[in-house]
């Protein structure tokens, strides 16, 4: 009885093991992935329906000039920085300038009239065509750009990134910022943002809208690489924003843009047009947007720019020159004065150091003059002054300056 049972248990065995068999070698035919890929105890089921895609592989430069290896992006859905979108804001505002001017030129006399001598000055005239670019401010169609784009222009034309186009009219120039008000007649323009450039700080992205070289809508990108530059030479009142974003000829009177596309100053001036001379290049400038909306306002309530004025005509000089004299430090000398200005009226005389204005020491003479020139005319100020070993106050009263200088 007992063989018969283990008998039984032997056949019954050996048909399960058959029967393991069996199945394994179905699964590992018809589904080898089992195998390849074994989840782990406690995992979720896999759903082979809708599998998840692999992470991207990206390629990784590696130190010592080694080809790029491949790393895996991360897979939280974090896309590449673009800043499209506030291209697509800005970019439409941006204008592109095309002047012509009459220049006249005097006519180089042949070697045969030089050798006799019988020659008058001769003359010719001949149209000169420039560009620019410019940025629409306001849906009255004023557009802010540079004074030096539309300087001495016998015609202006504005083309629109849409296409359209139209002859422009001067509203007002302020040359001592090299700002410039124009005007179009077009319907449904589009409209710059205009942002706080007193917020810029160094490193803050930036980009560059406008025509270099006749290349519309060309967009070029950097950061912030310093502000409030000044003694560039570019303008009487300087207060620059630096940039490394590419700015070319034609990019003058054009938009600088922040990251949310809002305005926030006007292409104004590079270092060096000829790079191989120089090998500078990543030093581009531009006006604040601040400065140019208070011109604006100006120019509009006004016709032109009012700032106060005292006569005095001063420069700097160096602190070892202050040593010499057995003065203190370096400063502002009063080198000249105009004639019944109100600095002579005061009795302010050339030699005369400026040490203050109205409390607000200065030591750079274009600071001086800028300070003057955010009094109104009709008011004074106190220049506090050294004259030889003694030091004294003068009240001086403040006229508009006038738009000769």
């Amino acid at each position: 009885m007992n063989l018969r049972k283990l008998g039984l248990g032997v056949v019954f065995l050996t048909g399960a093991i058959i029967g393991g068999l069996a199945l394994a070698f179905l699964l590992v035919v018809f589904r080898p992935e089992l195998l390849l890929h074994p989840q782990k105890a406690g995992t979720a089921a896999i759903d082979e329906s809708n599998p998840a895609p692999a992470p991207p592989l990206t390629t990784v430069a590696t130190p010592g000039g080694n080809p790029p290896v491949a790393s895996e992006a991360g897979t939280d859905g974090a896309s590449a920085r673009s800043f499209a979108a506030a291209v697509r804001r800005a970019a439409p505002a941006v204008v592109n300038i095309y002047t012509a001017r009459v220049v006249t030129e005097r006519i180089q006399p042949s070697s045969l009239e030089q050798l006799f001598g019988e020659y008058g000055p001769r003359y010719q005239q001949h149209v000169q065509r420039a560009l620019g670019s410019g940025v629409i401010v306001d849906d009255g169609g004023h557009i802010i750009t540079n004074n030096h784009v539309i300087a001495d222009a016998t015609s202006i034309k504005v083309q629109l990134a849409d296409g359209r186009s139209a002859e422009a009219r001067v509203v007002g120039r302020d040359p001592d910022t090299d700002l410039a008000l124009l005007s179009i007649k077009l319907g449904k323009l589009p409209v710059m943002a205009l942002g706080r450039s007193d917020r810029l700080q160094v490193g803050d992205e930036v980009l560059a809208i406008g025509n270099p070289l006749g290349l519309q809508q060309t967009v070029t990108h950097g950061i912030v690489s310093a502000t409030d530059r000044k003694e560039l030479g570019v303008a009487t009142f300087e207060n620059f924003i630096q940039t490394d974003a590419a700015i070319n000829e034609g990019n003058s009177g054009g938009a600088l843009i922040d990251a949310n596309g809002e305005l926030v100053g006007i292409n104004t001036a590079v270092v060096a047009k000829n790079l191989d001379a120089t090998g500078v290049e990543g030093i581009g400038f531009a006006i604040p947007v601040n400065l140019a909306r208070g011109v604006m306002r100006e120019i509009l309530d006004h016709g032109h720019v009012v700032r106060g004025w005292s006569g005095i005509v001063a420069q700097d000089f160096t602190d070892d020159q202050a040593a010499y004299f057995q003065l203190a430090r370096g400063g502002i000398v009063v080198t000249q004065l105009y004639v019944n200005s109100p600095a002579v009226s005061a009795g302010v005389r050339v030699g005369d150091i400026v040490l203050a204005i109205d409390g607000h020491v200065v030591q750079r003479a274009q600071e001086a003059l800028a300070l003057l020139a955010t009094h109104k005319p009709g008011g004074s100020v106190t220049l506090h002054l050294q004259r030889g070993t003694a030091q004294l106050d003068l009240d001086c009263a403040v006229r508009e300056r006038p738009s000769q200088l």
